[in-house]
């Protein structure tokens, strides 16, 4: 059971901030093409980083704490979901600040020009 600790931690991580979509509104996942394209960079940079140092000799990973699937530049598949998990957690957790101190979203309009008359 060992090689599937990593992702239990990330499995964590993602079902400890789930709550805050639907709780507390923070519409992360209501917005997919927002999320990709803040995910897209982050995930480009540091899987390009991770299989140049995996290359290189100057980075590995435990065989017994991950599952063995490995992708191109031998990659582990657990190193690429951690790339994905993390940030989707930290923008979930930025986006739960927000709501609750209630600070505006760039692409959101003032609330005198909402239809709603600026209810959540």
């Amino acid at each position: 059971m060992r090689h599937l600790s990593y992702l239990a931690v990330l499995a964590g991580c993602l079902l400890g901030t789930a709550p805050l979509e639907r709780f507390l509104g923070t519409r992360v996942y209501a917005r997919p093409r927002r999320l990709a394209l803040t995910l897209l960079p982050v995930v480009a940079v540091f899987v390009a980083w991770d299989v140049y140092a995996i290359g290189a000799g100057h980075w590995s990973f435990d065989p017994r704490s991950v599952t063995g699937i490995r992708l191109p530049g031998r990659l582990p598949l657990d190193e690429l979901l951690f790339f994905l998990v993390v940030p989707i957690c930290a923008i979930l957790t930025l986006e739960a600040v927000r709501v609750v101190r209630r600070w505006p979203v760039g692409d959101e309009p003032p609330a005198s020009d909402r239809l709603d008359g600026g209810q959540p």
